[in-house]
């Protein structure tokens, strides 16, 4: 009996050690899980941020390259994400004093670049005054990790491109097409597009109307060549507008158009001009030399009203004369008043441009007719001369009488005839008068000598 209280308090006590010993090994159980919880917080929160630290700004593009103060312009910025798992992005935002941005709210949502790939942002901005190179800060947040922060670099310049005439006429003359050239020079350090020049001008007209340069790049210029022809004297304007980026500007380039004397144009001069008939046809020949500069191209010779071309040389084509050298012309024609007959001369300049000169030849002085017939009649002949230009001046490209660079006079030529009192064969008559009154008188005087002879002969 006294054996059992042993026991049962062996048991109890056995009891008591399993109890605490399973108390213990629990709570050892569930410290070891949280220390494994939050080691695994931990990791993945360090992840997270090194991933973060892996997307960087790759590019960055303005527009334009460099702005006019005031001018519109996109900043376009790509991040590229060189880690293994995506990453969000929010809230883009350039800080700066000297840039407007315009689209604050355009990127207000969360955006996500997965792992190797690209997002690109971009936001429209106002350049503010005065001009300068300046930074500003590109800012984006990531979820889970810092903020990505990059400087940008950018240019407010308010010069604009330079135009200039950099080819002209000496002079322009009225009615003919000559060129003149711009030049354009971007000396900006941005390109420029779509520069649109047109000339305009009262009594002014241009070809082409209107020209498109696609594209000027920084330091660099374009040639622009335009055909002006004027009718009065007056300023041509070119007008020129250009985009920097999608901001267009605009600048004008003045040119006074004087009507003058071109000192560089061809100065036909008619020479050695000889008129012979042959019934009702006349003919004329003569010589035109160029006392110009220029060479004048495609000369042709004929007449004008009243006469009329006619027969073998209505016209005659001399071709190209170079300056200070001549050419022969031929010409035939009818005309019942020779006291007017037009000579007319015209050419063209290596432009295209068509020039004439006329010089009025009078002739009723030195022509006629005999009760003999004769094939071919030769005459002395005055001429008086008056010069026409492209625009009706007197005096063809130059504007002045005789031509584009000189002046005319009238002139008069001797020439020889077989039908009228004009001339040395009008002296015929008398001289053989002469002839026989001087054989009658030596005949006379050696009569009784001659008389003498005939009697020893027979």
């Amino acid at each position: 009996m006294k054996i059992k209280p042993g026991i049962f308090s062996f048991i109890l006590i056995l009891l008591m050690v399993s109890a605490v010993y399973a108390d213990t090994s629990s709570t050892g159980s569930t410290t070891s899980s949280s220390t494994s919880s939050t080691s695994s917080t931990s990791s993945s929160t360090t992840t997270d941020v090194d991933n973060a630290a892996l997307v960087y700004v790759s590019n960055v593009t303005l527009n334009p390259d460099v702005f006019f103060p005031g001018d519109t312009g996109a900043v376009t910025v790509t991040l590229t994400n060189s880690g293994t798992s995506a990453i969000g992005l929010s809230h883009p935002d350039i800080m700066s004093t000297k840039l407007n941005i315009n689209t604050d709210d355009t990127w207000d949502t969360t955006s996500y670049i997965g792992a190797g790939s690209t997002i690109t942002y971009t936001m429209l901005v106002t350049a503010k005054p005065p001009d300068g190179t300046y930074y500003a800060l590109f800012t984006i947040g990531t979820k889970s990790g810092n903020s990505i922060h990059y400087p940008i670099k950018f240019t407010v310049d308010s010069n604009s491109i330079i135009a200039a005439i950099t080819d002209k006429p000496t002079s322009f003359s009225p009615e003919a097409e000559q060129n003149v050239t711009l030049t354009i020079m971007n000396t900006r350090e941005g390109k420029i597009t779509n520069v649109v020049i047109t000339p305009t001008g009262s009594g002014i007209d241009a070809y082409p109307a209107t020209d498109l340069v696609s594209s000027i790049d920084p330091s660099s210029s374009t040639d622009v060549t335009f055909g002006i022809t004027p009718h009065t004297a007056s300023n041509l304007t070119f007008h020129i507008s250009y985009q920097n980026g999608v901001n267009t500007h605009t600048t004008d380039v003045v040119l006074p158009i004087a009507i003058g004397q071109d000192k560089t144009a061809a100065v036909p001069v008619v020479n050695n001009v000889v008129l012979a008939s042959s019934g009702n046809t006349y003919e004329i020949t003569g010589d035109i030399t160029n006392a110009g500069v220029s060479d004048a191209k495609g000369v042709v010779v004929t007449v004008g009203s009243p006469a009329k071309g006619t027969g073998t040389y209505p016209e005659y084509a001399i071709g190209s004369i170079a300056s200070d050298d001549s050419g022969s012309f031929d010409v035939t024609f009818t005309c019942n008043d020779l006291s007017s007959v037009p000579l007319v001369v015209s050419w063209k300049d290596t432009g295209g441009n068509d020039y004439s000169l006329t010089k009025t030849l009078d002739l009723s002085t030195s022509s006629g007719t005999s009760s003999s017939t004769s094939s071919s009649t030769k005459t002395s002949s005055s001429s008086s001369s008056s010069m026409s230009g492209p625009g009706g001046m007197s005096g063809g490209p130059g504007g002045m009488s005789g031509g584009p660079g000189g002046s005319s006079s009238s002139s008069t030529t001797s020439l020889f005839t077989g039908s009228n009192g004009g001339g040395i064969s009008s002296f015929y008559p008398v001289i053989a008068g002469v002839i026989i009154l001087i054989a009658g008188i030596v005949l006379w005087k050696k009569r009784k000598w001659i008389s003498l002879k005939l009697k020893k002969q027979q």
